[in-house]
């Protein structure tokens, strides 16, 4: 028998499990052929005792290599490895062919999307500081919280076998929670039947635009307004009239001209904090919308991103909170409370409009991550996320009032802001004589997203922390004054 407590090698430090470590010893021994086909190997016992380790370690390991073909186990008699040992690399089915093939572009006819950069990041070396617009600062986040609950669930043999049950509209613990959640935080009084899970926002308002608009559609957003909203709506070959935003919001007198001439389908809205400029749509413009829906029987795509940081007062419920006649499509998503790399939203709608939302997000996607959303479920029930959206809410209004005091004292002369009530960044305007697109030309400072029509951009203030802040000032002062010096 070989000797195999040289032929395995074990790195009690490392973070590979064990059983994962003498599997991987065993495959290399195959592949360098120390270990030939047919070869018997040791018991799991006399392994085990060989190694130093637990039995069940062995098995684990023999389990593994058995679930990838590379020995074979006869129960109670013996181990050995397989005459058929798995292929190593693919087998080509065409000889001499060297080519590659995806250099070439693509030339038969395809659709195209009229979209551009929707990111705007840039390719190249690290930037020390980017200036979002608008992000969470996921250093702090319950990310370790959340994962420890995903750890859990994927270690409970009842939650791997119903993590799948109910996918295409979201979990059930997942709807469940966010039925009570939505009640208390929002106002909203619904069922688990009222929500489909969806991965973020923008998915969300592709499933409603898919939905509602096609070609002869027209639906109304402000201008300025979210450009993947808007190129999301065109693909669909709606029309768009754009409706002019002030510091109430969206302005629904020229909503309300539009509406008696022209047949509008939808009206997407932002009305807790507009994106870009952060207005908030006031009381009685919400009203007014709410009564033109009715009268005119158009739908409201209600964009609620933001809704759980507001800091002068308590922010006004959202329009689905009212009585609507389930015409409102209310969105939301956990990526600004959380991580923008967690892809979960949600929309809250009618059933009979919900069940056509599964139906079409199964053409696309058969469902979201199970584990991801109980464990989201969990962090909800018990009330780690309330608890952190209290704490980042204290932090970020400390950051926003930090960089009012930053733009007031530096770049007083250069720009022209109005602090907003909540959200997460500063809708900054640039004065005529000076141009935003500069600003990206900043060294070790990115400015992923501007407006070039309105000469201004979003300083995200929420992802920063204080000294962040003051150097992606400091960097932009600096840009202004060079400008001043020419």
């Amino acid at each position: 028998m070989l000797p195999f407590e040289h032929i395995v090698i074990l790195d009690r430090k490392s973070n590979i499990p064990v059983y994962k470590q003498i599997a991987f010893s065993i495959i290399n021994a195959i592949q360098t052929g120390i270990l030939k086909a047919s070869m018997k190997l040791p018991g799991s016992r006399d392994l085990s005792q060989k190694l130093g380790v637990h039995r069940k370690t062995v098995i684990a390991a023999y389990e593994e290599l058995y679930s990838q073909d590379w020995i074979v186990i006869i129960p109670r008699k013996h181990v050995y490895v397989s005459d058929q040992i798995p292929q190593l690399k693919p087998q080509g089915w065409k000889v001499g062919t060297n080519e590659t093939p995806y250099k070439n572009s693509f030339d038969l006819p395809f659709k195209r999307i009229a979209s551009e950069n929707l990111l705007g990041l840039k390719n190249g070396s690290f930037l020390e500081l980017i200036i979002d617009d608008g992000y969470p600062d996921v250093r702090l986040s319950p990310i370790d919280e959340l994962l420890k609950n995903f750890r859990s669930s994927t270690g409970r043999k009842y939650a791997i076998r119903n993590a799948h049950i109910g996918i295409e509209q979201g979990t059930i613990p997942l709807r469940k929670e966010l039925v009570q959640y939505l009640a208390e935080t929002r106002g909203l009084n619904i069922t688990e039947q009222n929500i489909v899970i969806t991965h973020g926002a923008q998915m969300s308002i592709y499933l409603a635009s898919q939905l509602l608009l096609n070609e002869g559609s027209t639906i109304i957003v402000g201008n300025p307004n979210y450009k993947a909203a808007n190129a999301t709506f065109l693909e669909t070959g709606a029309s768009l009239i754009e409706v002019k935003v002030d510091e109430n919001g969206l302005d629904i007198n020229e909503v309300e001209e539009h509406c008696r001439k022209y047949e509008i389908t939808a009206v997407y809205v932002i009305p807790h904090h507009h994106y870009p400029t952060t207005a908030t749509l006031s009381v009685e413009r919400r009203i007014k919308l709410l009564e033109l829906s009715k009268e005119f029987s158009f739908a409201i795509i209600e964009d609620d991103y933001d809704y759980d940081y507001h800091y002068s007062s308590s922010p006004y419920l959202p329009l689905a909170s009212a009585n609507h006649c389930g015409n409102v499509l209310y969105i939301g998503s956990f990526s600004k409370i959380l991580d923008p790399s967690l892809r979960i939203g949600f929309m809250i709608a009618s059933t009979n409009f919900i069940n056509q939302c599964i139906a079409l997000r199964k053409l696309i996607d058969v469902g979201g991550d199970g584990y991801m959303q109980n464990s989201l479920a969990t962090l909800i029930n018990n009330g780690e996320l309330k608890r952190h959206v209290k704490k980042a809410k204290k932090i970020y209004q400390s950051r926003r009032d930090y960089l009012d005091v930053l733009l007031k004292s530096r770049l007083a002369k250069y720009i022209d802001y109005k602090l907003p009530t909540g959200g997460m960044a500063i809708w900054v305007q640039i004065k005529p004589q000076y141009s935003v697109g500069l600003l990206q030309e900043i060294p070790r400072v990115q400015l992923p997203k501007i407006f070039e029509e309105q000469n201004a951009f979003r300083f995200g203030f929420a992802s920063m922390n204080k000294d962040e802040l003051e150097a992606s000032v400091v960097a932009i002062e600096m840009k202004f004054q060079t400008l001043d010096n020419k």
